[in-house]
């Protein structure tokens, strides 16, 4: 389908365009890196030494901290995804390469290395590939672009493919409460060694179910909405993080990402944390300990999820 520019109740199809080189692909998104990828850039154009004689588009560090490679080609390529992996094999075992380039970048910042997550971003990919990254046993998720005449472009997540460090989790066990087939799909896209389940273990059972309440809700917003767990919290996301979720002995606390000058969110349940440290990611803290907070609070996660960009 064509992008459509609206002119006085007309829509008039606008012509796609394509950059004249590679690079001022790479430098638009670099300079854009956290509105596109929620991301902070470590390096563009990094060497990977004589040994490997490469150089890796754009390293970054996301909002997680974890490690991120992007790769970019201006026309269809195979070559782009061999050379992600090439790369993905490369910081694997550089990790203080890595960790040096951010404190120079950066300053100092804990690097979280259960995820790496490696984007390629192409104006389209062949058949043979999609379905290549979806055998390969590595987290890589494909992008395509888009640009437009009218100075546009557009993003578009094709396949991520997402595993864990050894053998994939199981996710909840199917004897959890209220737990469809379709919802604990959605709860094994596990990185590295963290699962759901473990944000769930010794919690008791009114904080689970409130927990699985939630992950329903969040995750039935959107198909394309993942559920990410971490060490300390779940991170549910798009390409950017859209609600955090900590799950505690008395409560089940949500880091929505919201600006809390301008949505205050439940009265009595919520507050600004945008001076506050804690883990996840999100201005604004809300606390639920019932079925009814967390239904009071679903027109701001819906609201949360639309402003990251459904």
């Amino acid at each position: 389908m064509p992008l459509f520019e609206i002119a006085k109740g007309t829509l008039r199809p606008v012509a796609q365009a394509n950059f004249d080189v590679e690079k001022k692909l790479q430098a638009l998104v670099e300079a854009n890196l956290e509105a596109v990828f929620s991301c902070r850039l470590v390096a563009s154009e990094h060497s990977t030494g004589v040994r490997h004689s490469g150089r890796i588009d754009t390293l970054a560090l996301s909002e997680d901290n974890n490690p991120v490679i992007i790769e970019y080609k201006k026309v269809e390529s195979s070559d782009l995804i061999n050379q992600s992996l090439f790369y993905l094999a490369w910081l694997s075992d550089h990790r203080g390469d890595f960790e040096m380039a951010v404190q120079k970048a950066l300053g100092k910042a804990n690097v979280d290395w259960s995820a790496i997550r490696v984007i390629c971003l192409a104006p389209n990919y062949k058949r043979y590939d999609l379905h290549a990254v979806q055998m390969m046993g590595a987290n890589i998720e494909l992008w395509t672009y888009r640009l437009f005449k009218n100075d546009s472009i557009y993003f578009e997540e094709v396949l991520q493919r997402s595993v864990t460090d050894g053998e994939p989790s199981a996710g909840p066990s199917l004897a959890t409460p209220r737990l469809s087939p379709g919802k604990k799909a959605a709860l094994t896209r596990a990185t590295g060694s963290y699962t759901f389940d473990e944000h769930l273990e010794g919690k008791p059972e009114h904080i689970r179910d409130l927990a699985l309440a939630v992950n329903d809700f969040i995750v039935g917003l959107d198909p394309a909405i993942q559920a990410t767990p971490k060490k300390l919290y779940v991170a549910y996301k798009t390409a950017k993080n859209i609600v955090c979720m900590e799950v505690q002995k008395r409560q089940v606390v949500l880091f929505l990402k919201l600006d809390p000058k301008t949505h205050k969110g439940p009265v009595g349940i919520s507050r600004d944390v945008s001076e506050i440290g804690h883990f996840g990611t999100g201005d604004l803290e809300v606390t639920l300990k019932t079925p009814a907070d967390l239904d009071r609070s679903k027109p701001s996660i819906e609201r949360a999820y639309h402003e990251v960009g459904s």
